[in-house]
């Protein structure tokens, strides 16, 4: 497993922190997914980049960026 760069995890963090509201568009790779358009709130993004969440049907299961496909609720795109 490669560990991203402390710059890589700054614009993470500085995009996504605590409380930002997401929204799953899929997630891969994964036994028990989160159903796209569940929304959840940042809760912390780890040292290897993983953006966890606390999900609307309880699930705490985190995102990873580079894998699954997400928005910021609310956003347009």
């Amino acid at each position: 497993m490669k560990f991203p760069n402390k710059a890589y995890l700054e614009q993470l963090r500085k995009q996504y922190p605590k409380g930002t509201k997401l929204q799953l568009i899929s997630m891969r790779n994964e036994k028990y997914p989160i159903l796209p358009g569940t929304v959840g709130e940042v809760t912390h993004i780890d040292d290897i980049g993983n953006i966890h969440v606390r999900w609307q049907n309880g699930s705490s299961l985190a995102i990873i960026p580079e894998v699954d496909s997400f928005r910021v609720a609310g956003a347009e795109n």
